[in-house]
C-alpha cells in the first residue's frame, strides 16, 4: 500500500506540479516557441517582484508577442492562476480550522452560555445564504467543471494513488483536464440570458446544496442531542429579480421555480429508489406497523418477489406518487418512470407523512438502528428543508416601478387620477382604505402600459407558484429604493391583486413587503420609515402573525455613496437602530444583508461579517446574499457548501449569544471615535468621487468600464439608465472596474484621511485590537490594498485623454493611498500590509507576478481598440484579460 500523502504539504509544491503540466500542454499545443515566450515573461515578472529585475524585462517580452500568442499567453496566465486558486483553496481547506457549530458551542459553554439556549435559538432561528444572479463571475460554467475534476484527481494524489477508478495513469489524468482547460474557449460568445443562469444555478443546488444540508443537519441532531427544526434554508433571486433587469418576466420566474422543483423532486426519486433496494426487510424477520403495512398495502405493489417485502412495496408506492408529483408540478414525466399508479402528494408534508410511517416501523425493533439518522433520516430531513421547492426564490423590483403601477391601477380604476401629485400623508391615506376594501383594482378591459401588465402578470404568476410548490417557494417582496412608508403599502395593494393580502379584521398576507436601504440617507432614513410602518395596525397585525419584519440593508450603493468606511459604519448603526425600534413594538427583526464579493461591496469572510454584527441584530436570524463568483468558490462542490453553511450557522450562534466583548466605557469610547473617522472618510471620499471636477471622465477613460460593459457574464445591464453620472452606475461594474485597474478605490478610498487626521493615534490601535467591528474593516481593507499596484494603476491613468486631468487626480488617489497604507500599518501595530496574516499575504504574492503582465497587455489593447484599431483579435483580448485579471484577483466583483 502506498503511504499517503501528508495534508499539510505546501501549496506551493502543488502549484509547482500543476505549472509544470500547464506548461507541458502549453508546449504540445502552443507550440515551443509560444512556451519560451511565456516562460520569458513569466521569470521577468517573478523577477521584477523579487527585486532581481526592473519592468523593462517584463515589457521587452509583452512588445514580442503578437496579436495571436497574445491571446494564447493571456489565456495560460489565467488557466496558471485558476490553477493555483486550485491549490490555495485545497491547502487552505487542510491546513485551517474551519469554525463549526461545534467550536462555537465550546466557546459559549466556556462563557456560560447554557445549550438549551443554543437549541432554544436554533428553533426559532432561521440562517438563509441567497444565491443572486450578479454579474461578477467571469469564468464559464465548462471552466469551473473542469477544475473540479482537476481538483477530485489531486485529492486522489493526495491519497496515494498512482491511477484513477478507471485505471488510467493517475498524472495523465490530470494533464487531460489542463489540456481540455486549454482548450476550452474561455469566453462567452453570447451575453447570458435568464434561462442560462437559472441554470447554473440549478446545478449548484443540485450538487451542492441538496447533498450537503442534510448531512449537516444528521451531525448538528447528535452533536445537540436534540433535533431542531430546519432552521438553514436556501434562497434564491435568479428568476425574481425584475429590479433594473427586463428579461426577469412571469415566464421566467415560472422557469425558474419549475427547474428548481425538477432538481429536488428528482433528488427524492433517486433517494426513494435507493431505499427501496436497501430496505429488504422481510416480514417474518421484523415487526412491522400497521400504518407501514397499510402503506405497503395501498401502494398497488402486487409483484409475488416482494409480497413479505413491506417496507418495499410501500417505498414503490412512495415512488410512484412522486412521479406523478413531479409530472404536475414539471409538466413532463421523471427519467425514470414508475409502472405503478399514484397519486400526486399535496404537498412536502404528506411525503414527509409517509416517510415517517416507515421511520417509525424501523424503530420498533433492534433498539430503533435502522431509524435513526441513515439515508432514510437524511431524506426526511430534506423533505423538511427543501420542500417542493427546493429554494425560496425572492422577487425584487424597484420602488418607482410599484409607484408607476399603482397609479395606472388607480388611474384606469378612476379612483384617482394623478395618484403620483399626491403628497406622502395622502398617498398613505389611499392605498390604507384601498387596502382595507375586499374590492380588486384590476379592470379586465383597460388597456394597460407593457410594465403595469408585466407586474401584475408577476403576482399572479406568484399566487400560481404557491397553488402548486406551496408558500414556501416565494416568500418575500424586495423593494429597492424603498424611501417611504408609501412604498411599502403600494406593494402591499399590488399582492392583493393577485389575492396574496387578504383584507379583514385579522389581515393576512403570504408575501412579505421588505424594504431595501441601500444609500447612506436610506440608512439613516430607515428607522423612522419603519417606526412609521410598524405603526400602522394592519401591518403590526401582518408582522406579528408572522413572527417577524425583514428589512434589507445594501452594502453596494451605500459603498458608492459615502465611502467603505462610512458605509461600513452607517450599516452598524442603521442594524442598531431598527433592532430599537422592533424592540419598542414587540416585533422581532430579520436582516437580510446584500453583500458581494469585493470589499468594496461587503466581500472578506462571512463568518468574521456575521460575528461583527452589533449586539441584539442577529438574534438567529439572517439573510445573506452570495453572488457571482463567491458562488462557486464557496459552494463549488457538497465538502465546500458543508463548510462554508456551518460556519455561517457557527458565527450567527456565536453573534446572537455571546456576552459583549466591549465594556460600555471603551464602547461608548470606540463609538465616538468612529463618528469622527466615519465623517472625515466621506467628506474626503465625496470630495473626489462627486466633487472633483470631471472625475466620471477619468474613470471611464482610466479603468475599462467601456470594454466590461461588452462581457457577457449577466443578463442585466450595467446601468440603470443612459446616463454617464456615477449615481447611476450599478455598483458591480464601479467595483470591477477598478479592481481591473489595480486601484481598488471602492474599498478604502478616504480612509487614510480619516485615520491620519485622527488626534488619539492610542485609541485607534485600542480599537484596532480590541473591538471586532473596526478589526474586520480594516482587515478586509487590507487585503485590498495588498491587491492594488500603483505603477500598474499609472499605466491606466495614462489612457486618460487629458493629461493634466489625469495627472491631478491620480495624483490625490495615489496621496490617499499611500496616507490610507501608513495610517493602518500604525493603527494595526505592523511594519508592512499583511505581516499579521502571512498565509493571505503569501497567497497575494504568488498571485502578484501572473497579474502584472495581463493589465500591461490590457492597456495597450485598450489603447489600441480606443485609438481606432477595429482588430477583433483587439476586442477578444481585452475581454480575456479582464477575465484573466478577474480570476487571478479572485474577489474582485
Amino acid at each position: 500500500m502506498v503511504k499517503a500523502r501528508s495534508q499539510h504539504l505546501s501549496q506551493n509544491e502543488d502549484v509547482r506540479y500543476l505549472g509544470r503540466l500547464l506548461g507541458d500542454v502549453i508546449r504540445a499545443y502552443g507550440g515551443e516557441e509560444l512556451f519560451r515566450r511565456t516562460e520569458y515573461i513569466r521569470r521577468a515578472s517573478v523577477d521584477r517582484h523579487r527585486g532581481i529585475s526592473g519592468a523593462d524585462a517584463v515589457d521587452t517580452g509583452l512588445d514580442r508577442l503578437s496579436l495571436d500568442d497574445t491571446l494564447s499567453f493571456v489565456r495560460g496566465f489565467m488557466l496558471f492562476s485558476m490553477l493555483a486558486n486550485l491549490a490555495e483553496d485545497r491547502h487552505s481547506r487542510a491546513s485551517q480550522h474551519w469554525p463549526s457549530l461545534a467550536s462555537a458551542l465550546d466557546i459559549l459553554d466556556k462563557q456560560g452560555v447554557a445549550r438549551a439556549e443554543v437549541i432554544r435559538l436554533l428553533d426559532n432561528g432561521l440562517i438563509r445564504p441567497v444565491l443572486t444572479a450578479h454579474p461578477t463571475e467571469v469564468r464559464r460554467k465548462s471552466l469551473i467543471d473542469h477544475r473540479a475534476r482537476i481538483e477530485a484527481l489531486m485529492t486522489l494524489r493526495d491519497n496515494g494513488a498512482s491511477t484513477t477508478p478507471e485505471g488510467d495513469d493517475l498524472e495523465e489524468a490530470i494533464s487531460r483536464q489542463i489540456a481540455l482547460l486549454w482548450q476550452t474557449r474561455a469566453l462567452r460568445t453570447d451575453r447570458l440570458f435568464v434561462t442560462d443562469e437559472v441554470e447554473n444555478a440549478v446545478s449548484f443546488m443540485r450538487e451542492s446544496f441538496l447533498p450537503a444540508m442534510p448531512r449537516l443537519y444528521a451531525a448538528w441532531d447528535k452533536l445537540l442531542e436534540h433535533r431542531p427544526k430546519s432552521f438553514l434554508t436556501l434562497g434564491n433571486w435568479i428568476g425574481g429579480d425584475r429590479d433594473g433587469n427586463p428579461y426577469v418576466t412571469a415566464d421566467a420566474l415560472r422557469l425558474a421555480l419549475r427547474r428548481q422543483a425538477e432538481a429536488v423532486l428528482q433528488f427524492y426519486l433517486d433517494q426513494v429508489h435507493a431505499l427501496g433496494a436497501e430496505l429488504s426487510i422481510a416480514v417474518g424477520l421484523a415487526p412491522v406497523d400497521e400504518e407501514l403495512l397499510a402503506l405497503a398495502e395501498a401502494s398497488g405493489d402486487t409483484a409475488p418477489a416482494r409480497l413479505d417485502e413491506p417496507y418495499r412495496r410501500a417505498l414503490s408506492g412512495i415512488y410512484a406518487r412522486l412521479a406523478t408529483t413531479y409530472e404536475r408540478l414539471t409538466g413532463h414525466a421523471p427519467p425514470r418512470r414508475s409502472s405503478l399508479k399514484g397519486e400526486a402528494y399535496a404537498g412536502p408534508d404528506a411525503l414527509r407523512g409517509d416517510l415517517t410511517v416507515i421511520a417509525h416501523s424501523l424503530g420498533h425493533s433492534g433498539e430503533g438502528l435502522l431509524a435513526t439518522g441513515g439515508a432514510l433520516g437524511r431524506l426526511i430531513r430534506a423533505v423538511e428543508t427543501f420542500g417542493f421547492h427546493l429554494a425560496t426564490l425572492d422577487l425584487r423590483q424597484n420602488a418607482d416601478v410599484h409607484e408607476r403601477t399603482v397609479a395606472a391601477l388607480l388611474a384606469a380604476a378612476g379612483v384617482e387620477q394623478d395618484y403620483l401629485a399626491l403628497d406622502e400623508p395622502g398617498r398613505v391615506a389611499l392605498l390604507r382604505r384601498e387596502l382595507a376594501s375586499p374590492r380588486p383594482l384590476t379592470v379586465p378591459y383597460a388597456d394597460y402600459d407593457e410594465e403595469t401588465a408585466g407586474e401584475l402578470e408577476i403576482f399572479r404568476a406568484a399566487a400560481s407558484a404557491h397553488a402548486l410548490y406551496g408558500q414556501g417557494a416565494i416568500t418575500v417582496a424586495i423593494i429597492s429604493k424603498a424611501a417611504s412608508v408609501s412604498d411599502l403599502l403600494e406593494l402591499l395593494v399590488l399582492l392583493k391583486e393577485a389575492g396574496l393580502y387578504r383584507p379583514g379584521p385579522e389581515p393576512g398576507a403570504t408575501i412579505m413587503p421588505v424594504p431595501l436601504f441601500e444609500t447612506i440617507d436610506d440608512l439613516e432614513a430607515a428607522p423612522q420609515v419603519m417606526d412609521e410602518w410598524l405603526s400602522i395596525p394592519e401591518v403590526a397585525a401582518l408582522a406579528k402573525a408572522r413572527g417577524y419584519q425583514e428589512v434589507m440593508i445594501g452594502y453596494s450603493d451605500s459603498n458608492k455613496d459615502g465611502g467603505y468606511l462610512t458605509s461600513n459604519w452607517s450599516l452598524a448603526l442603521g442594524s442598531e437602530a431598527l433592532a430599537r425600534v422592533f424592540a419598542e413594538k414587540g416585533i422581532a427583526l430579520q436582516l437580510f444583508h446584500g453583500r458581494g464579493g469585493a470589499v468594496g461591496r461587503g466581500g472578506g469572510s462571512a463568518f468574521d461579517a456575521i460575528r461583527a454584527q452589533p449586539a441584539g441584530t442577529v438574534n438567529g436570524r439572517i439573510r445573506v446574499t452570495e453572488q457571482g463568483e463567491v458562488i462557486a468558490a464557496k459552494y463549488g462542490d457538497a465538502e465546500h457548501a458543508a463548510a462554508n453553511l456551518e460556519a455561517m450557522v457557527a458565527a450567527t450562534a456565536l453573534a446572537s449569544l455571546a456576552p459583549p466583548v466591549l465594556a460600555k466605557k471603551d464602547d461608548e469610547r470606540f463609538r465616538a471615535a468612529m463618528e469622527t473617522l466615519s465623517a472625515s472618510a466621506r467628506n474626503a471620499y465625496r470630495a473626489l468621487v462627486y466633487e472633483t471636477p470631471h472625475f466620471p471622465e477619468f474613470f471611464r477613460q482610466a479603468t475599462p468600464i467601456r470594454e466590461i460593459s461588452g462581457l457577457k457574464i449577466g443578463s442585466r445591464p450595467a446601468s440603470r439608465t443612459k446616463s454617464t453620472r456615477i449615481e447611476d452606475l450599478r455598483a458591480i461594474p464601479w467595483v470591477f472596474s477598478w479592481a481591473q485597474a489595480r486601484i481598488m478605490l471602492p474599498g478604502w478610498y478616504g480612509v487614510g484621511r480619516a485615520l491620519s487626521s485622527f488626534d488619539d493615534k492610542g485609541l485607534l490601535r485600542e480599537m484596532a485590537a480590541g473591538w471586532p467591528f473596526f478589526k474586520t474593516t480594516l482587515d478586509n481593507m487590507e487585503m485590498v490594498l495588498a491587491k492594488t499596484d500603483l505603477a500598474i494603476a499609472r499605466r491606466y491613468a495614462g489612457l486618460v485623454e487629458d493629461r493634466a486631468l489625469s495627472e491631478s487626480i491620480f495624483g490625490t488617489i495615489s496621496e490617499g493611498w499611500a496616507l490610507t497604507r501608513d495610517s493602518l500599518l500604525d493603527a494595526t501595530g505592523q511594519s508592512r500590509l499583511l505581516a499579521h496574516s502571512p498565509a493571505l499575504d503569501a497567497s497575494i504574492r504568488l498571485r502578484l507576478p501572473y497579474i502584472e503582465p495581463l493589465n500591461l497587455l490590457q492597456v495597450d489593447l485598450i489603447r489600441r481598440l480606443r485609438g481606432g484599431d477595429s482588430d477583433e483579435k483587439v476586442v477578444t483580448g481585452i475581454q480575456l484579460t479582464i477575465n484573466a485579471i478577474a480570476t487571478a484577483l479572485k474577489n474582485s466583483g
